[in-house]
């Protein structure tokens, strides 16, 4: 199997190249990504553990998905596919925001990412992926702020940063 592509972005979301995706990782280049946030009535956030041999962040709680998109594909279309292949599900997803941040790890590889915010609705338990998904939870949003504050390393660099600066764009 071909190793994934990602998409070479500058500051502007304007598209420069692509690259292997551990070449991108290995050398801090800025690449797009997305971030799904999944909601239900009660304002609840569904979060996944990430798996256990993912190569960063492994075990750790995050977002209910997230991936890169690929050449050609919107944001709204690869988060609906991301989340079919982690989550086992489909549902209706909006762009809200997007940023970009910079997060070294312990492994020697760096994400630089300009993450795209999408945010859907949902109710019913997710069929997860288990190559992808250790576990997941349904989780109140004021519970998982008070959370990251007192266990903030059982949480990925990407969902603290977006609960820290971006939690107004995550609500619906």
């Amino acid at each position: 199997m071909e190793e994934e592509k990602v998409i070479l972005v500058n500051k502007n979301d304007e598209q420069i190249g692509v690259m292997h995706k551990m070449e991108a990782h290995e050398k801090a280049v800025l690449h797009r990504a997305f971030s799904v946030f999944i909601l239900n009535s009660k304002n609840e956030l569904m979060l996944q553990q990430r798996a256990h041999h993912k190569y960063h962040s492994p075990g750790l709680w995050t977002n209910t998905c997230c991936s890169h998109q690929r050449e050609g594909e919107t944001n709204i279309v690869a988060g609906i596919r991301r989340l079919q292949e982690e989550m086992g599900f489909v549902t209706t997803l909006k762009e809200t925001i997007s940023f970009i941040y910079k997060a070294p790890f312990d492994n020697g590889l760096t994400e630089h990412e300009l993450d795209h915010i999408l945010v859907g609705h949902y109710e019913e338990p997710p069929q997860i992926n288990t190559q992808e998904v250790a576990d997941w939870k349904w989780m109140p949003i004021e519970d998982i702020k008070s959370d990251i504050l007192i266990n903030a390393d059982s949480y990925t660099v990407w969902f603290k940063i977006i609960f820290d600066k971006f939690y107004s764009h995550i609500t619906l």
